[in-house]
């Protein structure tokens, strides 16, 4: 693997993005943008891949639990088609994300991290959760 990868947790309102550490091996929370428009995202992502000298992007799949893919798993994938072509240096690959907000929110509420702080970080937190998984699999 040459270069971090970025994990990108799609949300309506929200990215949240994590990144791998430089050997692939963990994944850690980086960012919270705000969702505007595919342009403007895509800027804000290519910043962070630049800053992070990231290759690779791992945008999260919200398939159901039965793993079929919803009208969330299709607006990602329609989300990931218009950002592609503003980011070329950059792969582009899905992971399955299912439960990982979930988790993210358990673990923050152990934490003891107040209901508006976490509102800020959730999206990261599970980013991070999925990339781990990717990271993992792919040792």
């Amino acid at each position: 693997m040459t270069g971090r990868v970025l994990a990108l947790d799609v949300g309506t309102r929200r990215l949240g993005v994590a990144v791998s550490d430089p050997t692939g091996t963990v994944a850690s929370p980086l960012a919270t943008i705000p969702r505007r428009d595919p342009a403007q995202d895509a800027a804000a992502l290519a910043a962070l891949a630049a800053e992070q000298d990231a290759t690779t992007v791992v945008a999260g799949l919200p398939v159901t639990l039965a793993g079929a893919e919803g009208p969330a798993a299709k607006a990602v994938r329609a989300y990931l088609e218009e950002l592609r072509p503003l980011l070329p240096g950059l792969a582009f690959e899905l992971a399955d994300e299912r439960l990982s907000t979930v988790a993210a929110e358990r673990a923050l509420v152990g934490g003891g991290v107040r209901r508006r702080d976490r509102r800020q970080v959730v999206d990261q937190v599970a980013a991070s959760l999925f990339l781990q998984t990717w990271l993992d699999r792919k040792r």
